[in-house]
Order: C-alpha cells, then sequence, then structure tokens
C-alpha cells in the first residue's frame, strides 16, 4: 500500500475520532442532564456501544458511501483526502463554538465539494443525494414527533404516579435507552467513514467491489469509540442543559424517539444526521409541558448549523483540493 493511501486512511481514522467526541454529546447530553450516569461513566457506555453496534447491525450505509453519491470513476486518493480536510476544519470549527452540526453531512458535504472541484457536477451520483438531503429536514422532524408522543403517553400513564417514583423508573430505563440510541449512533456514524475508505481502496485498486473489509470495520469503530471517550463536554452542555431541562422520563422519550428515528434510514441504507435526530427529540419532550420551556433561540443557533454545514463542509473541501491539484497536477 503506498505512502498517500496510507496518510489519507490514518486521516480518514482521525476524522472518525473527531467525530467520536465532536458527536458523544448526542450519546451521552440526555443521561448526563438528567444525572443518571456521571460523565466518565456516559462515555463509557457511549462508547461501548458504538463498538457492539458497528460488528453487529450492518454495512448498509457504507456501501451507499462507497459507492452512491460520488462518482467512482473520478474518485482518487487525493479527492478523498481533501474531502476529509474539509470535514475536518468544519468539525473543528463548530466543535470549538459549541454548536451541535452534524458530522455525518459534513463528510458527505466534503466528499461531495472535492468531486465537483475536480469535474462539476457531473462528477456526483444522483444516487440517493435527493434523500439523503430530504432526511436533512425529516430527521430532526420525526424525532421531534415521536419523542413528543412518547412523552404524551408517558405523562398519562404516569398521571397519577408522583413525580419522584415515575424518575426512579425512569433512570433505570435511561440506562436501557442510552444503549439503544448509542447503538444507533454506532451503526450509523461510524460506518461513513467505513465507505470512505473503502471508497479509497476501489480507487487505489486495493479492492474491486464495495464490501467493507472486517479490518476497516475494527478501524472505524475503534476510531470513533476512541473519540467518544475523549468526550465534547462543550457540546454535551448545549445538547444537555441549554436546550431544554430534562429528567429521567424525557431523557428516556428523547432517546427511545431518537434511535427509532435513525434505524429506520440505516436500514435504507442513508447516513442520517444523529445530531439533528436527538435535538429534534430534546425539543419534542421539551415541548409537551409548554412551548417556552424549550429555549427556541439555541434550536435557532442550532438550525443555522445544521443549513449550514454541506455548503460550507464543501466549500473548504473544494478549496481544499484545488491547492492539492497545485502541488500533485495529476490528482
Amino acid at each position: 500500500m503506498t505512502l498517500l493511501a496510507i496518510t489519507v486512511i490514518i486521516l480518514a481514522l482521525l476524522f472518525d475520532y473527531i467525530n467520536g467526541f465532536h458527536d458523544s454529546a448526542n450519546s451521552i447530553a440526555t443521561i448526563v442532564a438528567t444525572r443518571v450516569l456521571k460523565p466518565v461513566q456516559a462515555v463509557l457506555w457511549a462508547a461501548f456501544f458504538n463498538l457492539v453496534a458497528a460488528f453487529t447491525l450492518g454495512t448498509g450505509v457504507a456501501s451507499s458511501i462507497s459507492k452512491d453519491y460520488v462518482d467512482a470513476s473520478i474518485v482518487t486518493p487525493h479527492l478523498v483526502f481533501a474531502g476529509l480536510t474539509g470535514a475536518i476544519i468544519w468539525n473543528l470549527a463548530t466543535w470549538w463554538l459549541g454548536l451541535p452540526s452534524s458530522s455525518s453531512h459534513a463528510l458527505i458535504g466534503g466528499y461531495a465539494g472535492a468531486a465537483v472541484a475536480k469535474a462539476g457536477f457531473h462528477g456526483l451520483v444522483r444516487g440517493k443525494w435527493p434523500t439523503t438531503l430530504s432526511f436533512i429536514v425529516l430527521s430532526p422532524i420525526i424525532g421531534m414527533i415521536l419523542a413528543y408522543l412518547l412523552m404524551a403517553v408517558v405523562h398519562w400513564l404516569f398521571r397519577r404516579t408522583p413525580p419522584a417514583r415515575a424518575d426512579r423508573y425512569f433512570r433505570h430505563l435511561q440506562l436501557a435507552s442510552s444503549a439503544l440510541f448509542s447503538c444507533a449512533h454506532g451503526t450509523n456514524d461510524a460506518q461513513k467513514t467505513m465507505g470512505i475508505i473503502t471508497a479509497l481502496l476501489i480507487a487505489a485498486g486495493y479492492q474491486k467491489d464495495n464490501h467493507v473489509q472486517p479490518w476497516v470495520i475494527g478501524a472505524a469503530s475503534l476510531a470513533i469509540s476512541l473519540g467518544t471517550l475523549s468526550g465534547g463536554w462543550r457540546i454535551v452542555k448545549t445538547m444537555g442543559s441549554r436546550l431544554t431541562r430534562l429528567k429521567p422520563r424525557s431523557g428516556f422519550c428523547a432517546e427511545t424517539g431518537a434511535a427509532i428515528s435513525i434505524f429506520f434510514p440505516t436500514f435504507l441504507g442513508l447516513p442520517v444526521s444523529t445530531t439533528h435526530v436527538i435535538a429534534g427529540a430534546i425539543a419534542g419532550v421539551g415541548s409537551v409541558s409548554r412551548r417556552k420551556a424549550v429555549r427556541w433561540g439555541v434550536a435557532g443557533e442550532i438550525v443555522w448549523a445544521w443549513v449550514l454545514t454541506i455548503p460550507c463542509s464543501a466549500f473548504v473541501a473544494g478549496v481544499c483540493y484545488v491547492v492539492v491539484r497545485m502541488f500533485a497536477p495529476g490528482a
């Protein structure tokens, strides 16, 4: 394997690691905010189930990333390098600002931006772009609706139960819902990097099909799990306390609704944003009691981060590709 290919694989795993600490808030914000687990316990819990999910729930999203977004005939290690660089820069910028933007969309935006810089919009495959872009809007709405309905049902079922007693029940149930959401996070988010590495291996001639090799699954899963262990405390604060106040019952409903919302598109092979979904779900449970329970100004900041992620990461990746091509004309 060439030095360039090895370098790009390392960069992909670095992105996966950053994805882990950038998106660790998705898995742990609710369970930390409700004080069911301490932060260190929460990240260990999330990292474990991220790792389990990657080996047990398939690689459909990885296969989609490797073939359904960018024309395989134009993919080179240099293009993948530029796409990953654009995604990493955007991820680090939003992490520093404490904005829970989507690592998923940063990656596909960066990948697409580098492809457009090389071959124009003809470098993109129509494939699943329309559906994926639709889910940018649909995923937080679905998460919000499911969490809202779950929270309404919980309110009705436990209407005669003292809140303190109900919360004791849900402190235990939230361990299960957090594990379920971490599995959803692991089976969708880690697969994006697997798909990028697979596309690289095909472009470099090391394999001929879109089969995701076991070592790729293991490396990507380990990287995102290590990133989760590092923690993204800036974003945890935004998701777990600034958006709305959470209790064990609302945390359970948010995590369960979000997990269901992620497993469905994952089954379809779509790379969705776990950040979008859990933020929508948290807003959903918060709005059950009263509309003002959700800090809609914070929600607005999050929405702007969502809207800007794909075009900004695509632009940065496009610039990176132009720079790379200056030093490697055959890229």
